[in-house]
């Protein structure tokens, strides 16, 4: 049977610059590289290269992702890593959401990797008793619960993302990613740049205080007052990525 056909700005993103340096692009849970383009366009204005992956599930069907978990995704940016490191010098990864969660689990698992930019990133789980509610509702037959995608201020806006949240994927998140690394955030020591929504209705902002709290490395926290969840789209999204641009000089050898 063929795959379900690619969204409309949902593909993914490979591009070869012109510096030695390497940018990784990572979006969030339910959405699609759509929600990180304009800061994947951003990087490669500034002549990096850049690769941008679509994570396995995302972009085509809910029914696809129910398929999926965390070791596809993981196994999906180490991919693209991996062509970003034969072409590269230095690597900044970045993400929105659970992106950002796949940008920390980078900072642990791949080479290269220089400085970490997390845009509204989940780092906690949720509470034992709330995944054990979720895993219920599984066992009792039920897949795909209300849609998590779409928080954003701007009523012109909309962010390409599925009407409906898959359970098995969203526990595979939960249990086999965050809870692996929650404690570990103070092992990182690379520069981070931390951007959170004061109001932000998918992802608590006490996600960002944890991180920024116990974090190991410098940590540079910027308060966003205007955009909410799918921050990139948002508001915001220019300041995001004049933000994300100047990170990557800094924290680079050029």
């Amino acid at each position: 049977m063929s795959s379900p056909a690619v969204l409309p700005e949902a593909e993914p993103m490979s591009h070869e610059g012109s510096t030695r340096i390497g940018v990784l692009v990572i979006h969030g849970f339910t959405g699609n590289p759509s929600s990180m383009r304009g800061i994947a366009e951003a990087m490669v204005a500034l002549g990096h290269h850049v690769e941008m992956p679509r994570l396995p599930g995302h972009g085509t069907t809910v029914e696809e992702m129910v398929t999926t978990g965390w070791t596809d995704w993981t196994g999906e940016v180490r991919g693209a890593h991996a062509r970003l490191a034969d072409r590269v010098d230095e690597i900044v990864v970045m993400g929105l959401s659970m992106g950002g969660s796949l940008t920390l689990w980078s900072g642990f698992e791949l080479a290269k990797v220089v400085g970490l930019v997390c845009v509204n990133p989940a780092t906690t789980p949720q509470d034992e008793a709330v995944l054990d509610m979720i895993q219920e509702m599984v066992d009792d037959g039920t897949e795909i619960a209300p849609a998590i995608g779409g928080d954003i201020a701007d009523p012109d806006v909309q962010e390409s993302s599925y009407d409906g949240a898959p359970l098995r994927p969203l526990l595979s998140f939960m249990r086999e990613g965050l809870m692996p690394i929650t404690a570990r955030y103070g092992e990182l020591t690379m520069p981070l740049l931390l951007i959170t929504s004061r109001q932000d209705h998918v992802v608590e902002p006490t996600n960002s205080e944890h991180l920024a709290s116990t974090y190991g490395g410098d940590v540079e926290h910027v308060w966003l007052e205007r955009s909410y969840h799918v921050a990139t789209q948002d508001y915001d999204a220019a300041d995001i990525e004049r933000m994300a641009g100047e990170f990557v000089a800094r924290v680079t050898a050029s």
